[in-house]
């Protein structure tokens, strides 16, 4: 079967299965192998540009017909596709499904079109099943979601039994200028990781919030994994936060207990990588109960200055994703 991938997630369920795609995204890298393959899309935004300037250009995009992101519709037709995975969630995350319907009009081959829209674990299980039920892998999806849930459940049972004021209040940012509050399956995993996530409830949408609000909560712990983000560019954007009013009078600075994630990776990218997720965020929530997490996933947030200093320039792209 001939699969093409419109989002990085898709593109690791689809490897999940043991399958590899003709064709991807211009965001998709993992497995490494996907960053050679051919991609159909391209941004219309400068996603090297700092965090405030990223929201400047997609709330522009946003206002004409174009659309944050552009399809490679030749190429799509030289494919030859019988399956194209996109999704519903977000336009300005990947392609999503109405671009990729446009797209497929145009074209001779007629694929089936499978959209995930993920807000929960459970969803992204599912959509695992989805995948391996489109493609003929229904056992070998029954397999990994059972092996994925395995390694769930032993986070959950090491953090069942923490008391309720043993759980520190927890923020993760997944954007900082403005300052947004993660959501969707975010919830969940810190509740699972053993601790308490009061800004938005499991399934809601990861939403801008007031800076005086995120005061009053005085979060024990902070998470800063912004959407699209790996450590590099968090690190030099974290003036977005460390520079804001009251910033150094939240609990969880006072405590040094400030961590920054690979957003780009691992916390916003809905595929089998979430449960890697979960396994970096519960030592950071409770390090007394966790071996600490691998230094490519997370780093406290002190230590993104090395980050910073370390960056000589804009992210390498290949060819074919340059805008």
């Amino acid at each position: 079967m001939r699969i093409v991938t419109t989002l990085p997630s898709a593109t690791e369920l689809v490897a999940a299965l043991g399958l590899e795609p003709v064709g991807v995204s211009h965001e998709c890298d993992y497995p490494p192998s996907a960053a050679s393959l051919p991609s159909i899309t391209r941004s219309r935004i400068d996603t090297d540009a700092s965090s405030e300037e990223i929201d400047r250009q997609v709330l522009e995009v946003g206002e004409t017909d174009d659309g944050v992101y552009e399809v490679d519709v030749d190429l799509l037709a030289e494919l030859e596709p019988d399956l194209i995975v996109t999704q519903g969630m977000c336009d300005v995350c990947a392609v999503d499904e109405a671009v990729i319907a446009d797209a497929v009009a145009r074209i001779e081959s007629d694929p089936d079109v499978l959209t995930v829209d993920p807000h929960t674990v459970a969803d992204v299980l599912d959509d695992l099943e989805r995948v391996g039920r489109a493609t003929g892998r229904e056992e070998r999806a029954r397999e990994v979601r059972a092996e994925l849930e395995e390694r769930i459940d032993a986070v959950r049972e090491r953090t069942a039994g923490i008391a309720g004021e043993e759980r520190p209040r927890v923020a993760v940012f997944d954007w900082t200028d403005p300052a947004m509050i993660a959501g969707h399956w975010t919830a969940e995993l810190v509740d699972w990781a053993g601790g308490e996530y009061g800004l938005a409830d499991v399934g809601q949408r990861s939403t801008p919030r007031e800076w005086e609000e995120i005061l009053e909560y005085n979060p024990e712990l902070v998470v800063v994994a912004p959407c699209g983000f790996g450590l590099e560019q968090t690190a030099t954007n974290r003036t977005d936060l460390i520079d804001r009013e009251g910033w150094d009078e939240l609990a969880a600075v006072r405590e040094d207990r400030v961590w920054a994630m690979d957003g780009h990776h691992y916390l916003n990218r809905p595929g089998p990588r979430l449960v890697d997720t979960l396994e970096a965020l519960a030592p950071i929530v409770h390090p007394e109960r966790f071996d600490g997490p691998p230094e490519s996933v997370a780093v406290p947030f002190e230590d993104l200055e090395e980050f910073a200093s370390n960056a000589s320039g804009p992210t390498e792209t290949r060819a074919d994703q340059a805008p």
